[in-house]
């Protein structure tokens, strides 16, 4: 089968390489020609267009940031497609945008399945990727070759509008628990702790998660760039608050997370693309302390594509905006304003 590919973004260039690694015939576009340089380095074909891709492919794939750009996308390649096709949608959207859009699509003769995404973009650029698929069984299976192409774990949550609601809950709980660490490891620093030994404590022990491995690491080397942003955290948390209405589900710790996201997202409106782990910096002001790191001391490398930003994680320095030097050797600077923490 001949793919189509939209969107080659953070996570959606990663999966399309993934699809050219296995083999699969392959075009693909974005609004950012640079975006497909790799991929097609790898033997896939670039389109200029949409419009292009869906006329020249068996099938379309989508990895779009947001409900407003999927509508713009589909608008334009559903006249385009061939009769019998099917378009995968692997952004993030509500249940109600995801039947929206299936009733869209089958007007016109197509049909949809829903395919998100979880684990991150390191895991992506491994081809590691967990995929959250929602439709009509026939059409899971047929795809099935091109999703173990892209993710090594697949899951069949049931029909459409099912995975976008498994999608939602994983990542509020990956909100959540970036929240808690943030919280724990300033905990640990003001309590006089190694945060290196910390880390690696807490990773050891039953409050050990995901995201403290990889986005924990990531704070303590310096970096904060999960390839992820605030704006999209945010979109999603709405649509778990959102499903917490519908279902009669009280959400007090999303509701939290949610506002200490507005917070970070404050100081940097005008930057839509800040990286997700700045919404620890809200918890830094208010303790007074910000974390940084130096070489002394490491960290086992989080798991993620070698980009030279991506310092190795190693001892933390601890610096305190009154000027005093903190623990474990921390050294003094000038008193620091709230803008320098974002």
């Amino acid at each position: 089968m001949h793919y189509g590919y939209i969107g080659l973004g953070n996570l959606g260039g990663h999966c399309a390489a993934s699809l050219r690694r296995a083999g699969m015939e392959l075009t693909v576009t974005d609004l950012n020609r640079a975006a497909g340089d790799a991929v097609c380095a790898a033997g896939a074909q670039w389109a200029d267009t949409p419009e292009a891709v869906a006329a020249s492919v068996d099938h379309v794939i989508t990895c779009l940031p947001s409900p407003a750009v999927t509508a713009q996308v589909l608008a334009r390649i559903l006249p385009m497609m061939k009769p019998g096709a099917h378009w995968i949608e692997m952004s993030t959207l509500g249940r109600d945008d995801v039947l929206a859009f299936a009733d869209q699509a089958a007007a016109s003769g197509v049909r949809m399945m829903e395919l998100p995404v979880t684990g991150g973009v390191h895991l992506a650029a491994q081809g590691q990727i967990t995929m959250l698929a929602g439709g009509d069984k026939d059409m899971f299976d047929l795809h099935l070759p091109a999703l173990q192409a892209i993710g090594n774990q697949v899951f069949h949550m049931g029909p459409l509008g099912s995975a976008s609601i498994i999608k939602v809950i994983t990542n509020m709980l990956a909100f959540i628990h970036l929240k808690a660490c943030g919280e724990a490891l300033m905990l640990a620093k003001r309590g006089g702790l190694d945060l290196a030994q910390a880390w690696h404590a807490i990773k050891a022990s039953s409050g050990n998660s995901f995201v403290h491995e990889t986005e924990g690491a990531l704070v303590l080397n310096g970096s904060y760039d999960i390839a992820f942003n605030i704006d999209l955290a945010l979109k999603d948390l709405g649509f778990a608050l959102d499903f917490g209405r519908e279902f009669g589900v009280p959400l007090d710790l999303a509701g939290a997370t949610e506002q200490t996201y507005v917070a970070a997202r404050r100081p940097v409106i005008r930057c839509l693309r800040r990286p997700l782990t700045i919404c620890r910096k809200p918890i830094a002001r208010r303790s007074g302390w910000r974390l940084k790191t130096s070489r002394s001391r490491h960290l086992p490398p989080p798991t993620f594509p070698p980009l030279s930003r991506w310092a190795r994680p190693s001892r933390l320095i601890c610096r305190h905006r009154g000027g005093k030097a903190g623990g474990n050797g921390a050294k003094a600077i000038a008193p620091l304003p709230v803008d320098s923490m974002t």
